[in-house]
């Protein structure tokens, strides 16, 4: 096999590599192997050995694989934080009481949890007062369940 030959196996395993990168989940693995694959084809285009080919693919590969699976990674990880949907992604920040919740299930106060406001009950006996810092703890409907995020017994 010459090294014109070796232009159209760098050529079709790019293509594979690139096609599998797609049916995986984002971690840029296969796609760097494609990347060598497609230095190499180039290398093949410029009439170069076919033992420079597999160099360029080896070191290409490489190189590729330490630039873009840390990439995958961190997508993958920013994927992964935003894996709770609606409202449910909200347990465990901390919101601002804007108005006192009353102590007892179903009677609601009002809270700001980042940028925006919403209904919150408590199952705690005792009102939480304006100003305090809660803990979301889970979500009934369209309510948030909160908590003190210290308990009035260590507030000085």
């Amino acid at each position: 096999m010459d090294s014109g030959d070796w232009l159209w196996v760098w050529l079709v395993a790019a293509v594979v590599l690139a096609f599998l990168e797609l049916v995986t989940p984002f971690l840029f693995f296969m796609i760097s192997f494609a990347a060598g694959a497609g230095l190499a084809a180039l290398a093949a285009v410029l009439d170069a050995s076919v033992a420079l080919q597999i160099g360029i693919f080896i070191i290409g590969t490489g190189a590729a694989l330490l630039v873009l699976v840390p990439i995958g990674h961190r997508l993958a990880a920013a994927e992964s934080d935003d894996a709770h949907e609606g409202a449910v992604r909200q347990v465990g920040r901390t919101a601002v009481v804007l108005e006192p919740i009353p102590g007892g299930r179903h009677d609601t106060g009002l809270v700001r949890l980042e940028r925006q406001q919403w209904k919150a009950e408590t199952d705690a006996d005792t009102v939480i007062e304006a100003g305090t810092e809660v803990d979301v703890i889970a979500v009934r409907g369209t309510r948030l369940v909160v908590a003190p995020v210290r308990p009035y017994a260590e507030k000085e």
